[in-house]
């Protein structure tokens, strides 16, 4: 019989690459939704005709102790979140509820439902938990400072799984990935913002890109890779937590160079910074170790940072001339 994988979050970026992934791998695969309604859904069904629905929410304790005895599933994904970082300052409540109790209400359901037994579950942790890093790279010990509600929000599920998985024996991990990004980036990310300003701008759409912090140095890669380490942390022989990057850092200024190369233009040309979109408190620089990652679990990323952006950039181009409407979730390749 084929496993069982549920997977909250499952129409963001990183639901979709999961899904896909563990379709490939054989396993039957389930969405947690909180409607049929939403525009998401219908574009889900399209990419991944075989992904079966249920009915959950993540606010609502009652609705996942049922999505999980109507699914019964082997391994459960925790991707759920409100994950744009700046958001979190502007509803820093409903950030915490979700981002933050939503893990436990998670847990809770998979310990009524199945107590220490059979269910793995694997957590969406974050380099935004380092914040203000007291040592570079950052490694699964590096001792967190968090600089947002959203990252606030992360460590407390970091440490809810760690408990659960001590006090109760369950199979629970932790990835702390680092950023990871593809053509199906929300359009309010950093990252795609820049792409989708190239392509605005090659296509004579727009004349400039503004922008914050340009110093800002992040590990970038790409989120198809990054799945594939979630679903080797739910098939280790035990339950470890894992750091998930390159080992490398850019800029944004170097985000940005490269998205305009790709498109054949000259980046100081367009940008524009503008002081008002900087966060209230930066994180100045995030870079993985993820020795770990790959001694146990053998897991390498395979997309390079530039080829990354290009992808990002030649997608987004197709897009916009395709006369796609990225805000409204159509663009899903």
């Amino acid at each position: 019989m084929a496993k069982r994988a549920l997977i909250t979050g499952i129409t963001g970026q990183d639901g979709s690459y999961l899904a896909e992934h563990l379709l490939s791998e054989g396993y039957e695969v389930w969405g947690l939704v909180r409607g049929q309604a939403n525009p998401r859904v219908s574009r889900l069904r399209r990419l991944l005709g075989d992904v079966r629905l249920v009915r959950g929410d993540l606010l609502d304790q009652g609705s996942l102790i049922s999505a999980v005895e109507r699914v019964r599933p082997d391994e459960v994904y925790n991707l759920g979140a409100i994950s744009f970082v700046p958001m979190s300052w502007e509803q820093a409540e409903l950030t915490a509820e979700v981002t933050g109790m939503g893990v436990l209400r998670m847990l809770e359901a998979i310990r009524v439902i199945s107590g220490a037994g059979s269910i793995r579950f694997y957590q969406a942790s974050s380099s935004e938990m380092f914040g203000q890093v007291r040592e570079t790279p950052q490694t699964e010990i590096t001792p967190f400072h968090p600089r947002s509600p959203y990252g606030v929000a992360k460590a407390y599920g970091h440490f809810l799984t760690q408990n659960y998985r001590e006090s109760y024996g369950m199979f629970a991990v932790s990835g702390i990935l680092f950023n990871h990004e593809s053509p199906r980036r929300g359009a309010e990310f950093v990252t795609r913002k820049v792409t989708l300003g190239v392509a605005r701008i090659k296509l004579g759409l727009a004349g400039e890109l503004r922008l914050g912090n340009l110093e800002a140095r992040r590990d970038w890669g790409f989120a198809g890779d990054y799945v594939r380490a979630m679903h080797l942390m739910l098939t280790a022989d035990k339950p470890e937590d894992y750091v998930i990057g390159t080992g490398r850092t850019q800029s944004v200024r170097e985000l940005i160079e490269a998205a305009f190369t790709a498109a054949g233009l000259t980046w100081q040309d367009y940008v524009v910074v503008d002081q008002a979109l900087h966060r209230p408190a930066e994180v100045d620089l995030l870079c993985a170790d993820p020795k770990k990652a790959r001694a146990q679990l053998g897991w390498e990323p395979t997309v390079p940072f530039e080829d990354l952006i290009a992808m990002m950039v030649e997608s987004d181009l197709r897009l916009l001339s395709d006369g796609g409407d990225p805000d409204q979730d159509s663009s899903w390749p």
